[in-house]
């Protein structure tokens, strides 16, 4: 498969759409973490009751939180996918380069949904705290081990080469046409989720809604995923896991 590096017209658009859709996510998490924050302030309960309406705006919240974090990391896979399809000199590559997005955050959908049900039992059995934070430093510090034991298993590193290197992944899961695009853009979520989801988990230690935390967790899974030394980054950040989730079971 012959690969032309994408025009910067298709670099411009692809860059200013991930800004834009970044930006906006991280507007919304700002907007409603100072709602959530004046509640924990009054000692309201956490904002999820189990009816629908609290359980929709809790998913709401967790995949704008998804969109804002994992966007920004989709970016060289998508400019390398639109220079695929302007190298193969097909039509349609907006819509594909669309669709592949639209598969990957399909993804975190899902994952949205299953960190929703999480939240609304542990709230149920009064393990949250207002702040959306672990209540209980024995669960917190399991969550801490799980986390830092995956970061260091070879299902994590799988995950994280298929991650790391794009081209590998394209040229391996190739489809034409918009709904080969959009089944492309879900494998590769699939990677990525695979690769993330018990960093993910560690909101639950923090605070769901501690935006320290989450641009702490943004930054430290684009330098993994996308920096030089990124496995030992994870790595590294494995064995601090361990450390802190110790600490606080021996506390």
């Amino acid at each position: 498969m012959t690969i032309v590096r994408a025009d910067k017209r298709d670099r411009t658009a692809i860059a200013g759409c991930i800004l834009a859709v970044t930006a906006l996510a991280w507007i919304y998490l700002l907007h409603i973490s100072n709602a959530t924050g004046a509640m924990a302030q009054m000692e309201m309960p956490a904002p999820i009751s189990g009816g629908a309406a609290s359980l929709f705006l809790a998913f709401a919240m967790w995949e704008v939180m998804m969109i804002g974090m994992m966007t920004p990391t989709i970016a060289p896979t998508l400019t390398l996918f639109a220079g695929i399809h302007r190298s193969k000199r097909t039509a349609g590559a907006g819509s594909a380069i669309f669709c592949f997005a639209l598969g990957y955050l399909v993804v975190w959908l899902g994952f949205s949904a299953i960190a929703v049900v999480l939240q609304s039992a542990l709230t149920k059995a009064a393990l949250l705290t207002p702040a959306m934070s672990s209540a209980s430093p024995v669960l917190g510090g399991a969550i801490l081990l799980c986390a830092g034991v995956y970061q260091l298993l070879p299902a994590k590193t799988a995950c994280l080469r298929q991650c790391r290197t794009p081209l590998d992944f394209l040229i391996t899961h190739w489809r034409d046409g918009a709904i080969g695009a959009l089944e492309m853009g879900f494998r590769h979520g699939t990677f990525c989720l695979g690769c993330c989801w018990a960093l993910m988990c560690v909101l639950f230690v923090v605070g769901v809604m501690n935006l320290a935390w989450v641009g702490a967790l943004t930054a430290f899974i684009l330098f993994e995923k996308l920096g030089r030394a990124g496995k030992i980054i994870g790595r590294a950040g494995g064995v601090l896991l361990l450390l802190w989730g110790g600490v606080l079971i021996l506390k």
